[in-house]
């Protein structure tokens, strides 16, 4: 598949100006002034899209995701479905990491693992971590160490749950031995070997990861706290977090433009932000005693909502918006070839109209999955 994207805006997530795209494969293999005559001149079979009057950015990188569903707190009715293709792609999500959340028992890592197989074979890129809310967290293998090592989906731990009544409430050894698992585990694989943290609303925020840093010869960027917008004390506690090098992240919402320019103007460090959508997870509503009433279940598509929101609505600029669901989320991740447009990166790019930011065209890897504001590419059993 040869793809020519020509006379777009292009936002790498840095604003390149106008440029042409070339795609070969699933790789973008030149940005800069293509010419079309001697690509046609050569008689190569080429798809050119006229870009004129929109914008060009990276595809969505999405870290938190329940694949086949999560939820559970208000009995097994509540147990939320598995995520479809199409609900991905139309949220301009072109690569997901998937979880378990509360449910480590009725939910398997095995199923979580066949659930990101099958995405990948729908067109996604797909990753996955290893555990759940609680401290010892179930693994696939022997360990969180090998399961990062030995299976390739695996990047790291999560989504393990701290400051919140649903967690196993470990002790800070404990969770200082996992860290390091998972760390070893990215060492010896290349991978990012994070763990990611589930923060609840409890007193405690982010004072556990904070200790982790200080008295653990444990390297801040390995700690990747999200929901940290459940206060304004907490994103006053991701602020300090973030400075010393974690990455820290928003869960997608309605307050998500206003929360990015608080946490701008206090001093936090926009390279370690990051949004997610926390997409077909539960979101139960519990009271101060804990006890649940009321639950939704969150939609991926909120995600880019939000980041358009974020734009239009409180005026962050779009290099500064896009950073925050692509090549942060790269970095946080340990993901090369993701995360920005350049030459030798996957091709996973959206086209968006430059008025109203809504996708127009999208590729995952290459493959057209949006055209003319119509999704193409649909998942097996999706009718």
């Amino acid at each position: 598949m040869i793809t020519l994207i020509k006379n777009g805006e292009v936002y790498s997530p840095d604003y390149l100006g106008k440029q042409s795209i070339l795609v070969f494969g699933d790789e973008i293999v030149k940005i800069d002034e293509v010419d079309e005559d001697k690509l046609l001149d050569i008689g190569l079979d080429v798809t050119i899209i006229d870009a004129e009057n929109a914008i060009v950015t990276p595809g969505l990188i999405d870290p938190h995701v329940h694949l086949i569903g999560g939820g559970g707190e208000g009995g097994f009715a509540t147990r939320t479905p598995e995520i479809q293709l199409s609900d991905i792609i139309n949220s301009g999500i072109t690569t997901v990491v998937g979880l378990l959340g509360t449910d480590g028992t009725t939910r398997h890592m095995t199923s979580l693992l066949a659930k990101a197989r099958g995405l990948e074979e729908e067109g996604l890129t797909t990753y996955i971590y290893s555990g759940n809310y609680h401290v010892p967290t179930p693994f696939i293998t022997s360990s969180i160490k090998d399961d990062v090592i030995l299976i390739d989906k695996v990047i790291g731990a999560g989504e393990i749950a701290i400051s919140d009544s649903r967690s196993a409430q470990p002790s800070l050894h404990e969770l200082a031995k996992l860290v390091s698992e998972a760390r070893i585990g990215g060492l010896l694989s290349g991978k990012a070997g994070v763990t990611h943290f589930h923060v609840g609303p409890g007193k405690e925020k982010l004072s556990l990861l904070h200790q982790l840093i200080d008295n653990y010869e444990i390297p801040p960027s390995k700690l990747y706290a999200t929901h940290i917008n459940r206060s304004k004390e907490l994103i006053d506690d991701a602020i300090s977090l973030s400075k010393k090098g974690s990455f820290v992240d928003i869960t997608a919402g309605d307050e998500t433009g206003e929360l990015i320019l608080y946490f701008k103007n206090n001093g936090g460090d926009l390279n370690q932000l990051t949004l997610s959508s926390d997409g077909n997870g539960s979101l139960p509503k519990f009271n101060l005693e804990g006890e649940l009433i009321g639950f939704g279940i969150a939609s991926p598509k909120t995600l880019y909502q939000q980041v358009i929101s974020a734009v239009i609505d409180y005026h962050v600029p779009l290099s500064e918006a896009l950073s925050f669901v692509t090549s942060n989320t790269a970095e946080a991740l340990n993901l090369p070839k993701k995360g920005q447009l350049r030459e030798h990166g996957d091709a996973d790019i959206l086209i968006l109209d430059r008025d109203t930011l809504q996708i127009e065209h999208a590729f995952a890897k290459g493959k057209q999955m949006i055209m003319n504001k119509e999704t193409i590419v649909k998942g097996t059993f999706e009718i």
